[in-house]
């Protein structure tokens, strides 16, 4: 008897792994808030879309908040995925937490370093941690989930990481591994930590800028002050990782040296950044999307901002290291969040910092 699972938010990320997972069979249940989102899936079931033109269509089984406890009358979840925005990951764990079974973990597959929240609910001995990186993903539409890239597998990318918080590959994390490589290539890693901060600064790069200047990736890119200072953001964070003592990973498909010295100014770094940013403006499809907080700020969502950004800003103190440019945009965006200011490239370009 295969394992039952539970996807806590289908939004982007949580439908496009999802839909794999059901597609192929597994015992898959969808809790989401979105009501409309719910009856369309119920109605049509899920489509999964790609730039490339590969698509599908799936039957899926969803439910809403208020029907979760139906979960109360049928077997218990074996494995539960939060994928929701990071300032609901308590109270969506509490939630599917009192479903699980005596063995069953949470896996928390979101942006952010959410593992924490987690384990305040359940414990640590029932969290695992999942990075989906460079997936490219949006929620378009209801009960449709559109992907602004190819599949990864086999061109040199793996989008999922799958980890322990200890760090050692144990048997759930193999069932893990195997569940989200139904979507696209995935390892296993021990590098939890190290994977989810290389991802947040990742995020800390692009995201902010998105929602803050209501540019699309390619135009932040293209844009050489922008530019810039997505590699200042990157640099702040990266220098806070390593004073936190963690293990960085390659991001955005650069030694992580190289963009931390690119933001502090260093002329041979950042023209190695310059050239590889700008060369995968220039791929076809490269950049044309809108990072997930851009998103959020067109759809009139909160941001994960302080989940980002401001983490890193708070983080910054903790280990006595200023952050004046992650500080800058988390105030920007949140003033452009309350609707103070109306999203606008020259909140980047216009700023001094010392």
């Amino acid at each position: 008897m295969g394992s039952r699972i539970a996807i806590m938010g289908t939004g982007a990320v949580g439908a496009y792994a999802g839909g794999h997972m059901a597609a192929a069979g597994e015992d898959v249940t969808f809790l989401d808030p979105w009501p409309e989102h719910v009856e369309a899936m119920r109605a049509h079931g899920l489509r999964v879309s790609h730039i490339t033109g590969e698509e599908f269509t799936t039957k899926v089984r969803a439910l809403h908040l208020t029907d979760a406890q139906h979960l109360a009358k049928e077997p218990p979840i074996d494995i539960a995925f939060v994928c929701m925005k990071s300032y609901d990951t308590e109270w969506a764990t509490r939630l599917i937490a009192q479903y699980l079974a005596p063995d069953g973990f949470v896996v928390s597959l979101q942006n952010c370093m959410n593992e924490e929240t987690v384990a305040r609910v359940v414990g640590w001995g029932k969290v695992l941690g999942c990075i989906a990186s460079s997936i490219t993903v949006d929620l378009c539409e209801p009960a449709h989930v559109r992907r602004a890239a190819g599949k990864s597998r086999g061109k040199g990318h793996t989008v999922f990481r799958v980890g322990e918080v200890h760090g050692r590959i144990t048997d759930r994390a193999r069932a893990v591994l195997r569940l989200v490589d139904l979507a696209d290539e995935a390892l296993v890693t021990t590098n939890l930590w190290g994977e989810r901060w290389s991802k947040l600064v990742t995020n800390v790069m692009g995201n902010g800028i998105s929602a803050a200047t209501g540019m699309i990736t390619r135009d932040t890119l293209t844009n050489d002050a922008i530019r810039r200072f997505g590699a200042r953001l990157g640099s702040e964070a990266i220098r806070v990782g390593q004073a936190l003592g963690y293990d960085l990973e390659e991001i955005l498909h650069l030694d992580p040296e190289v963009i931390a010295r690119a933001g502090e100014g260093d002329a041979a770094a950042t023209a190695a950044y310059d050239q590889h940013r700008l060369a995968e403006a220039a791929k076809p499809g490269g950049g044309a999307h809108r990072p997930s907080m851009g998103q959020d700020m067109v759809k009139g969502r909160r941001t994960e901002i302080e989940f980002l950004n401001g983490f890193v800003v708070r983080k910054g103190e903790e280990v006595g290291l200023p952050t004046p440019a992650n500080a800058a945009l988390t105030e920007i965006v949140k003033k452009v969040e309350r609707g103070e200011l109306a999203p606008d490239p020259r909140h980047i370009i216009d700023l001094r910092l010392n």
